[in-house]
C-alpha cells in the first residue's frame, strides 16, 4: 500500500491533476510502512516518498514556495516518528512472542521427557530440536522403556503444528506408555496406540474438521530384547532407523511397507510379528523423525545423515554423538531448521544391567 499510494501521488502530480494537494497522501507512505513493513522496506519507502517529492517539485517548478519545504518537513517528522513507533512496537511482539514460545517449549518437555541413561541391555540417550515456526510446537514424539521384554523405544511424527499435534502426541505416548509394560506383542502395543488416537478423533470437538479428516501420525517401535542380539521392529510410514555397524550404516527398511496410524482403510492386512534385524554388542542404533532426512542447505541438498553417522562413529558417549550430529545439522542448514527433530540413540551392550519395570 505505502508504494502504491506514492505511484498515486506521482501520477497525479505529472498529469493535469496536479492541482489536487498531494501533501497529506504522500506524508503517509513512511507511517504506513513503519507499521506493516521491516525496517529495511520502510527506509525504501521513506526514500521513494522522497525521490517522488523532489520530482514533482522540479517538474512543476515549486521549489522556493513555503508548500514544499511543508512537505519536506512533515515527510522527515512522520518518518522519524514512524522509525521510533516501530522499533517499540517491534520489540513489544518480540518480547510477547518469546514469551509465548517459553510457554510452548515448557509444556512440550512436560510431555516428552529425556530418555533414562542407561536401560537394560542398552545405553541411550535423546534430543528434541525445535524448528524456528514462531510459537507453534511440533508434533514430534519419542519415548524409551524397559519392560519385561526388554527396552521399548517409540518415535514418531504427527502431522502439523500446534495444541492439535500435541494433543495427539500426548494420546499416542500416553497409550503407549501404559501397553509397553504388560502387552507381549509388538505389533499389539502399535495397535493401542493407533486405537488410542481413533478413540480421541472420535471425541466430538477434540479436534477441527480439517486436522480429524487428514490427520495422521507415522511411528516406529523398536524393540531390544534383554537375551537376543537383535532389535524388533513395527514400523507406520516413519523413516526407516539407521543401525552403524563395524563403522557402517544400514537402513532397516520394513520389507512391506505399511501406512502411518490413522490411515488404516490403507492397509490391506495386519502384519502378525514385527521385523527382526541383527544388533550385536557394540552396534548403535538411532531412531528419529523426518525432520534430520529432510533438512537441507541452501544448495536444497539433504542431510546426509548415514554419512555423517560413519563419520562420528561408535567412540563418542550417546549424548556426545546427538550433539556432534546436531553440531552437523546446523552447519548443514545454517542455523535454521524447518521441521522439528527428535531422535533416540541407543547402544547396544554386552550384558543386561537393572531391574526391568513391571
Amino acid at each position: 500500500m505505502p508504494f502504491l499510494i506514492a505511484l498515486a501521488v506521482l501520477i497525479i502530480e505529472l498529469t493535469p491533476a496536479h492541482f489536487i494537494y498531494t501533501g497529506p497522501l504522500l506524508t503517509a507512505v513512511p507511517a504506513l510502512a513503519a507499521v506493516t513493513m521491516a525496517p529495511g522496506r520502510t527506509a525504501l519507502a521513506v526514500a521513494l516518498a522522497l525521490a517522488v517529492s523532489v520530482t514533482t517539485a522540479t517538474y512543476n517548478q515549486a521549489w522556493g514556495t513555503l508548500q514544499v519545504y511543508t512537505n519536506f518537513l512533515a515527510l522527515a517528522l512522520v518518518s522519524v516518528a514512524g522509525f521510533i513507533t516501530s522499533g517499540a512496537v517491534r520489540a513489544y511482539r518480540r518480547s510477547e512472542l518469546d514469551q509465548v514460545r517459553r510457554i510452548a517449549v515448557a509444556a512440550q518437555e512436560v510431555i516428552l521427557r529425556p530418555v533414562p541413561e542407561r536401560l537394560g541391555p542398552v545405553r541411550a540417550a535423546s534430543l528434541c530440536l525445535a524448528a524456528g515456526t514462531g510459537a507453534q510446537v511440533g508434533g514430534d514424539l519419542y519415548e524409551a522403556v524397559q519392560t519385561r521384554y526388554g527396552v521399548r523405544m517409540m518415535v514418531g511424527d504427527v502431522r502439523g503444528k500446534g495444541l492439535n499435534a500435541m494433543r495427539a502426541v500426548a494420546v499416542a505416548l500416553g497409550a503407549f506408555r501404559v501397553v509397553a509394560y504388560y502387552e507381549d506383542d509388538l505389533v499389539a502395543v502399535m495397535n493401542h496406540c493407533a486405537a488410542a488416537l481413533r478413540r480421541e478423533a472420535a471425541v466430538p470437538g477434540a479436534y477441527p474438521e480439517e486436522a480429524r479428516m487428514e490427520g495422521f501420525t507415522t511411528a516406529l517401535i523398536a524393540q531390544v530384547p534383554n537375551d537376543e542380539p537383535v532389535v524388533q521392529l513395527v514400523n507406520r510410514g516413519h523413516p526407516p532407523p539407521l543401525a552403524l555397524h563395524e563403522g557402517r550404516t544400514r537402513a532397516l527398511v520394513p520389507a512391506s511397507p505399511l501406512p502411518p496410524l490413522g490411515l488404516e482403510d490403507l492397509l490391506a492386512a495386519s502384519r502378525e510379528k514385527p521385523e527382526s534385524y541383527p544388533l550385536v554388542p557394540g552396534d548403535r542404533l538411532l531412531l528419529y523423525t523426518d525432520g534430520v532426512i529432510e533438512a537441507r542447505n541452501p544448495d536444497n541438498d539433504f542431510f546426509p545423515l548415514p554419512e555423517v553417522m560413519e563419520s562420528i562413529g561408535s567412540s563418542p558417549m550417546p549424548q556426545e554423538f546427538l550433539e556432534q550430529l546436531h553440531e552437523a545439522l546446523i552447519r548443514h542448514t545454517g542455523g535454521h531448521l524447518a521441521d522439528d527433530v527428535a531422535m533416540i540413540l541407543a547402544d547396544r551392550l554386552d550384558g543386561e544391567s537393572g531391574t526391568p519395570v513391571i
